[in-house]
């Protein structure tokens, strides 16, 4: 076996063609934009190289044939957070064979370590944790946009490796044919029709008032999580942007009390349906005519609600229900296409969000876990604190 850094027009190829012989005959997997997954490798296209770097390798067989890929990264905005210095891996595929998925491992924790580092967590992606992040674990099905999806023995190349499960990743599914819990909605509207509370769903001539109240929202819902790190607001743009060609701006709602914002709700399209109908992400000419089509055409059935947050402060008074509310009676009876709603994802350190979750009639689906490895192997590995309700 030997491992290549990726850098050439040739080994880009060969790491592109990992997925193609991972999940050749998995009809639940999805192909990415071979685009999309090179400009987040991309310093001119991703704002996450402003305060990080990241390497990639692929490894082959004695006969050149790409049998694993990987990809570390540091973050020195965030790798501080954590009682030890902690790194990233993603992008990882890797044939069933631990000799291989070692070398992958251990190299991705050579250049981890030479970077400062003590520990490295992942699958993970070098934006924030809403999109492509975890190792799928339960619920093998096809996933909604910016859900990984993985074969069942990647658990097991993991842990056997010495990862251990730093917390879980619940996905929670709406079956949106059926009417949400009644007593939800007695709460929703009472708490909807306070008139010191207002809702807005984001503008595109107005992206950096959205921008800024996200960011708001964010520092007082998250502030004093343990490992909370202010979002960038240029990421947070970068995103925007990488996601007009799916984001509806009716779906991004804000909620305000007295005219501050307090909440905030982002929900997108499933975009992987486009994904799937063209079957092998890559962009010609062909495909790019389907996706267009696709989209013209509005043919997603799914929603994915990628980020839901609430000012500490209003966290038990019900805004997040009212949110719901606004949504179901003002939006979607103009957008009857989407029959299936993915609440995604709820982090077992977080019952608040688990608890609202279920209240909505959602229905547990699959399991993700953010993997751990700690470098100092007599080091006590303790999970990620539950956040008391």
């Amino acid at each position: 076996m030997k491992l290549i850094e990726v850098a050439s027009r040739k080994s880009k190829k060969l790491f592109h063609k990992l997925p193609y012989i991972i999940y050749k005959n998995d009809p639940n997997y999805v192909f990415p934009l071979v685009k999309m997954v090179e400009e987040t490798f991309d310093p001119s296209e991703n704002s996450f190289y402003k305060h990080g770097k990241a390497i990639r390798w692929v490894l082959v067989d004695s006969k050149g044939k790409p049998i694993g890929r990987i990809a570390a990264f540091i973050d020195h905005d965030k790798m501080h957070v954590f009682d030890q210095p902690t790194g990233n891996i993603g992008f990882f595929e890797c044939i069933n064979d631990h000799q291989a998925a070692k070398i992958l491992f251990d190299t991705a924790k050579e250049w981890i370590t030479e970077q400062g580092a003590e520990a490295m967590d992942g699958p993970a992606n070098m934006g924030e944790n809403y999109m492509n992040h975890g190792l799928l674990a339960w619920g093998f099905m096809q996933q909604g946009y910016g859900m990984p999806y993985n074969p069942p023995y990647y658990v097991d190349l993991f842990k056997k490796y010495g990862f251990g499960v730093y917390y879980e990743q619940y996905s929670f599914h709406i079956d949106y044919t059926r009417p949400f819990p009644e007593r939800f909605w007695k709460i929703a509207e009472w708490v909807a029709k306070k008139p010191q509370y207002s809702f807005q769903h984001f503008e595109w001539d107005k992206t950096d008032k959205f921008v800024g109240d996200f960011c708001k929202v964010y520092e007082g819902a998250w502030q004093n999580h343990e490992h909370y790190k202010p979002i960038d607001p240029a990421e947070l743009k970068s995103f925007i942007k990488s996601s007009k060609l799916i984001l509806d701006p009716e779906f991004v709602y804000f909620a305000y009390c007295n005219n501050e914002p307090i909440a905030m709700f982002v929900m997108l399209p499933d975009f992987n349906q486009a994904l799937k109908a063209l079957g092998n992400g890559k962009l010609n000419l062909i495909n790019i005519v389907k996706l267009l089509w696709f989209v013209k055409k509005r043919k997603f059935t799914r929603t994915r609600i990628i980020i839901m947050g609430v000012v500490e402060k209003y966290q038990r008074s019900g805004i997040e229900s009212a949110i719901f509310y606004e949504l179901d009676k003002k939006i979607m009876p103009r957008k009857p296409r989407y029959k299936e709603v993915e609440l995604s994802w709820a982090g077992d350190f977080n019952p608040k969000i688990i608890d609202l979750y279920k209240a909505t009639g959602g229905e547990h689906k699959k399991t993700h876990y953010q993997m751990r490895y700690l470098f100092d192997r007599n080091k006590p590995f303790e999970r990620a604190q539950i956040i008391s309700r």
